[in-house]
């Protein structure tokens, strides 16, 4: 499954709005997640929530933590916890890059979008840093700028 230019298929499944909010994104990895039969169906059906979730490293292996994955409406006894901590496949080197890159004052791991790719469920992580109060308040306002700057030139053109 690739399109005309022989790159492959993406289909964003979830995306993590509050997290672009709350951080300044520094650096996006693109991680692999292992999930039993019936949560990759209800990826598949969309039924993702990454709200509050973050991501950790513990022994040497890449967590995700507080991602919600419904249960499958159709599976019985073979669905999981929809909170259960999942892990996350990277290489090694990029874990322990990772982790040396946490580890620093003021930085966390946040899973940005869940996405399909190839029909491999990926998720995008961020190395962030929190936005202070006033950073989201310049946010705001600059994007209500651009707004109203959109709106007048639109009525201007009439």
């Amino acid at each position: 499954m690739a399109d005309k230019a022989g790159k492959p298929s993406v289909k964003v499944i979830a995306q993590n709005r509050k997290a672009r909010h709350d951080y300044f994104t520094e650096e996006t990895y693109e991680a692999g997640v292992e999930l039993f039969g019936t949560e990759v169906k209800s990826v598949h059906g969309g039924n993702v929530n990454l709200r509050d979730s973050y991501c950790y490293v513990k022994d040497g292996e890449l967590f995700a933590s507080g991602i919600h994955i419904s249960p499958y409406e159709k599976g019985n006894v073979f669905n999981r916890d929809p909170l259960r901590h999942k892990r996350l496949l990277m290489h090694k080197k990029e874990i322990l890059r990772l982790h040396a890159r946490v580890s620093r004052d003021g930085y966390t791991l946040v899973p940005l979008s869940v996405y399909l790719k190839l029909n491999k469920v990926k998720i995008e992580l961020g190395v962030c840093k929190g936005k202070k109060h006033y950073d989201v308040r310049e946010d705001t306002a600059r994007r209500d700028d651009k707004r109203q700057m959109e709106i007048y030139l639109k009525n201007s053109r009439n």
